[in-house]
């Protein structure tokens, strides 16, 4: 749930750095082009955190089902 925070976090900053790129004046296009490069950036960083995220929940799901594999064969063991 943290990482989704994060990339929401990234996301509304991503919408800010456009909404403040498309209000820029005429003459300010170096700003306006380095603001949308920014947004660019922040969305690609979005998109490689929400991947992370995904790839740490599924390692997370694959660790806790290999926990509950190892604690039935334990069990098991005992009882003999």
């Amino acid at each position: 749930m943290r990482s989704r925070s994060i990339t929401a976090g990234i996301a509304g900053l991503m919408l800010v750095t456009m909404v403040s790129a498309g209000c820029a004046k005429k003459e300010d296009t170096s700003t306006a082009t380095r603001a949308e490069q920014a947004a660019a950036r922040a969305e690609d960083a979005a998109r490689r955190a929400e991947s992370a995220a995904s790839r740490v929940e599924a390692a997370a799901q694959r660790a806790e089902a290999a926990a509950e594999k190892a604690e039935r064969m334990f069990s098991k063991h005992l009882r003999k």
